[in-house]
């Protein structure tokens, strides 16, 4: 009987030692939330504040009950981080299509759709985060883009809230890749 308890007491202790390591890992890998977001001339479009209220908003709403980000969350439900990702990019490609081509991106050419989407690449996958200011810099363009149609404050930090995650996910697959 004495075996079975020295037996139980190795799992416990065995089984808490990797959760205490998982756990560190978790911490240790998790994104850095930029004191700001900027445009290229500087203009504050987001702070660590607004990102952090888009979270509250996130999990006050109850949000890993019913889909994931980053696939932490609901183990049944959509990725809101690719969905959001997904609908916005569609809407970028589309207002730059009509902007240049005077339609919307579906019915411009193959070619015309090549140069948007190599554009739309570029702006989203490049790094800009500098650790040492601590900032994120997106394009003036990109960030009118990305904050259209909002009125609701909570509707707002939501969308910064899935900006962010956005950023950070496209940034950690390019850094990823090299």
């Amino acid at each position: 009987m004495k075996n079975y308890w020295w037996a139980f007491i190795l799992v416990i202790v065995a089984s808490f030692t990797v959760l205490g390591w998982q756990g560190y890992e978790i911490y240790q890998s998790q994104p850095p939330i930029p004191r700001q977001i900027i445009t290229t001339d500087g203009q504050v479009v987001l702070t660590k504040d607004d990102i952090e209220d888009g979270q509250n908003v996130w999990q006050s709403m109850g949000g890993m009950e019913v889909g994931t980000i980053w696939g932490h969350g609901a183990y049944v439900a959509p990725d809101w981080s690719a969905d959001w990702l997904h609908r916005e990019l569609e809407f970028i490609l589309n207002d730059w299509a009509q902007v240049q081509y005077g339609k919307v991106f579906k019915d411009i050419s193959s070619d015309q759709q090549a140069v948007l989407l190599n554009h739309l690449k570029k702006d989203i996958r490049t790094n800009t985060y500098n650790p040492k200011t601590d900032q994120i810099i997106i394009g003036e363009g990109l960030q009118q883009q990305l904050f259209h149609n909002l009125t609701i404050p909570a509707q707002i930090q939501l969308k910064i809230y899935f900006y962010y995650i956005a950023k950070w996910y496209n940034i950690k697959l390019d850094n990823d890749k090299n």
